[in-house]
């Protein structure tokens, strides 16, 4: 689980903010344009999902399946389709549709592939 990270801001008056930031984000799917003084974020895959009726924030990221999904997959060719879900008065990430894209197939479970596992002799 990700925490926030306490960061210090000192003004030019002296006067010290702690601001909380949230920590890196490890996955294919976030974006993040910081050049210049920009601040853009986005997940593309949320951003992709034609049936996402939700807005992507930031602090889902912290919570999201996705990223120990691609790690914990036997499968390195897993294309995904996830959705911002309310449950229990918080929004979650859920991923919505899995396939193996080497070998076509719709997969019910994203963290196997019986193909996949089959070349891997598993």
């Amino acid at each position: 689980m990700r925490r926030t990270i306490p960061t210090k801001i000192i003004h030019l008056s002296g006067k010290i903010n702690v601001c909380m930031s949230h920590g890196p984000v490890n996955c294919r799917y976030f974006y993040g344009d910081y050049f210049r003084g920009r601040n853009k974020e986005e997940c593309r895959l949320i951003e992709a999902s034609p049936d996402n009726e939700r807005p992507w924030r930031r602090p889902l990221c912290d919570s999201c399946p996705v990223p120990a999904l691609l790690i914990t997959s036997n499968s390195r060719n897993l294309l995904l389709e996830a959705q911002v879900k309310r449950k229990f008065l918080r929004e979650q990430v859920e991923v919505t549709f899995a396939i193996c894209s080497k070998h076509m197939i719709e997969l019910a479970d994203p963290n196997h592939c019986p193909e996949c596992a089959k070349e891997q002799g598993n």
